[in-house]
């Protein structure tokens, strides 16, 4: 059974009363996003409110925004947000992203979105919302983002491999272009099990590398520390 809270370096997130809780997915994502230059992010589906409470750590110049369509999440999200140093430049929103009409546009959003897409539904209501495209589809992330990212803006989500792939088919279609691709692999001999994809409207250099989760059990790789040492309490 997972802790009613997860201690992080700078932080704190209580996540009793959230479906989803902490996770590599959230951590890999907030720490691995592009936030050089960034004034404005949107942090879509923010659950415990982690990635955004993230992203205001590693830029000290963020304002950062973040929309939770299950209230009892979003409550979370805001207790956690409240509870750490940067809450004068984190702003939650209850709601649909679908519908969310702010005054201006982001730099970079983020979206750690739900992936199954045919897959046998939970019974407990919240943790379908953050688990399944029924509420937020891929097409839907995709049209949202073209309305609330400035043209020059970047979109970045993770996914398991088979969803990360249909995510990208489908951004192809819509004239969208891959600009970073991460491979992420629970070891050096299994294969990828997520893919961290950046995204955007302009066409730009496309790199493409990895990183290895651990080594053997409880020992982290060189890349998993590399990019998650300013979080985690025992890195």
């Amino acid at each position: 059974m997972a802790n009613d809270y997860f201690q992080f370096k700078k932080f704190t997130i209580r996540q009793d009363k959230c479906a989803m809780k902490v996770g590599t997915d959230g951590v890999l994502l907030g720490a691995w996003a592009n936030l050089d230059h960034a004034k404005r992010l949107l942090d879509i589906g923010t659950g415990t409110g982690l990635i955004a409470i993230m992203a205001a750590q590693r830029n000290s110049e963020l304002l950062a925004d973040a929309i939770e369509i299950d209230p009892t999440a979003f409550g979370q999200a805001l207790e956690n947000v409240n509870n750490t140093p940067w809450q004068e430049r984190i702003q939650l929103f209850q709601g649909q992203v679908q519908t969310f009409t702010p005054e201006y546009q982001y730099d970079v959003i983020v979206c750690n979105p739900p992936f199954f897409i045919n897959s046998t539904k939970t019974p407990e209501r919240n943790r379908t919302l953050a688990r399944h495209c029924e509420t937020l589809s891929h097409a839907d992330i995709l049209q949202v983002c073209d309305h609330l990212l400035d043209p020059e803006g970047k979109l970045c989500v993770i996914l398991p491999i088979i969803e990360a792939d249909h995510f990208i088919e489908l951004a192809l279609t819509k004239k969208w272009f891959i600009n970073k691709l991460t491979n992420v692999c629970p070891t050096p001999t299994k294969p990828p099990k997520r893919k961290l994809i950046e995204l955007s409207k302009a066409e730009d250099t496309h790199v493409e590398d990895s990183i290895i989760i651990e080594i053997e059990r409880h020992i982290y790789h060189d890349t998993y520390i590399e990019l998650t040492k300013d979080f985690y309490l025992k890195l």
